[in-house]
């Protein structure tokens, strides 16, 4: 599908592609396109520069492209088989790796790896040798190669090995564990991701704090880099394409129809997250029924918007935590909720424009995950906010590190904490609110997706 074979100078490697595919009534293929910073960082690069996308087909309709040879111009999609997927994907990727470096994992109860754990894991190895050999195959002599996040770890070091003359990447979007956390992993797999990482020339993290974290675990498991080269690059939101779309017709009706929810003169609190474990929805919402109860005096008088929407939901886990959002936002309504105002006002259908709609109408944004490798949305919304909002946010995000100095800070464990940090932002006058937003803005655009791709392109040819 759309191969180079052995012509491209650009590659880039991740799971999910800037396109997928569906089977309509009348057997054609439809293409849905992508966005995100992936897509626009190869686009800046320019259709001259030989840039290859190999990524994973995802569903029956991408396998079904695969089959038929339809495909775009720059993407190689993989038919992995879909039982090697699920168990690399939700077996180890999700269910493992994810909870490693999230540190999510209940501890008395799991992890278990037993044999079952050993089986996906050769999947998982499978999974990313089907990579590494399809980079082998496209790169042209001298290439460069971008390997994207925790699903392809061994990558790089299986590349290596079949090309030794590419300049080989890799970047972690995700938080890294600090070692005590990864050595929960057995040994021998522990061993085998961080020497699968350091195949690659160079390792890009979000923050300075997932970097060191790394070269910890590094330096304790596998006697330290070797040769590979770390670097930083936070990811941050794309202002030009974010403040157009924002002002788009579709964006306005939400609005009104976001207004009419909310009531006159209230504030609005927003968030707007999937419902992956580590965004700590729970949280929030017990600490937003903690200012109402701490906090008489804002009953009537704010709405929580939450946003709320649906995330691997082939996983029990998450399916649970979903319902459990859910019935909290009920709950609250029902304890609090009047004939003239609804407390929360939850959607978890996945709607674009509504998200951009509820950015700009927020008095206050909730960003308190327990622990994100960044956390875009605490960049996007003061891009985005028409009046200026303030931000609460977990100094477990990634995003503090930059944003932290003009944010209200929160401990997301906390949830009276961050009852009092959801007062005090609501209790920040409209000029401050303004100068703060206009403060976090700069410093969420320092680096749009463009700019954050070239730069790891340019490290790697330097």
């Amino acid at each position: 599908m759309a191969s180079t074979f052995g012509a491209a100078q650009v590659l880039v490697a991740s799971n999910r592609g800037p396109v997928s595919y569906e089977v309509g009534h009348d057997g054609a293929l439809h293409a849905k396109r992508g966005g995100g910073g992936l897509v626009s960082g190869l686009s800046a690069i320019g259709p001259e520069a030989g840039a290859l996308w190999v990524c994973s087909a995802l569903s029956d309709g991408d396998r079904e492209a695969v089959r038929r040879g339809t495909g775009e111009k720059g993407v190689r999609m993989l038919d992995i088989p879909a039982a090697v997927h699920a168990d690399a994907y939700n077996g180890i990727a999700n269910s493992v790796l994810w909870f490693v470096h999230h540190m999510l994992y209940q501890t008395p109860l799991e992890p278990v790896f037993d044999a079952e754990f050993r089986r996906q894991w050769a999947s998982y190895e499978e999974y990313n040798r089907a990579f590494a050999e399809a980079l082998a195959d496209e790169a042209a002599e001298g290439a460069v190669a971008i390997v994207q996040d925790y699903h392809l770890t061994l990558v790089p070091g299986m590349l290596r090995e079949l090309r030794p003359d590419l300049r080989i990447g890799h970047f972690s979007h995700t938080p890294w564990a600090p070692v005590d956390y990864f050595r929960m992993l057995p040994d021998d797999i522990a061993g085998q991701i961080l020497r699968g990482m350091l195949g690659a020339d160079r390792l890009g993290f979000l923050t300075r704090r997932w970097a060191e974290a790394f070269t910890s675990c590094c330096d304790a498991l596998v006697g330290g880099l070797g040769g590979t080269r770390i670097g930083v690059h936070g990811l941050g939101a794309d202002a030009e394409f974010l403040r157009r779309r924002s002002r788009e017709a579709d964006v306005d009706e939400r609005m009104a129809a976001l207004r009419a929810e909310i009531g006159a003169g209230r504030k609005a609190i927003v968030r707007v997250d999937r419902t992956e474990l580590s965004k700590n929805i729970v949280r929030g919402l017990l600490a937003y029924r903690q200012l109402l109860a701490d906090r008489p005096e804002w009953r009537e008088r704010v709405v929580h918007l939450a946003f709320a929407y649906p995330s691997r939901q082939d996983l029990a886990v998450y399916r649970d935590y979903t319902a459990e959002v859910q019935r909290l936002a009920q709950e609250i309504n029902a304890e609090y909720g009047t004939a003239g105002w609804t407390p929360v006002v939850l959607h978890v259908k996945d709607d674009f424009a509504r998200s951009l709609a509820a950015y700009r109408l927020a008095d206050v944004a909730l960003v308190n995950p327990i622990r994100d490798g960044m956390n875009l949305v605490a960049k996007e919304v003061p891009v985005v906010s028409d009046e200026g909002c303030v931000l609460v946010l977990s100094r477990e995000a990634g995003a503090y590190e930059e944003l932290g100095e003009d944010a209200v800070v929160v401990n997301p464990y906390d949830v009276a904490g961050t009852a009092a940090a959801l007062h005090e932002a609501l209790s920040v006058g409209a000029a401050e609110r303004a100068e703060r937003s206009k403060r976090l803005a700069a410093a969420a655009t320092a680096l749009p997706p463009e700019r954050w791709f070239l730069d790891q392109l340019e490290a790697l040819r330097g």
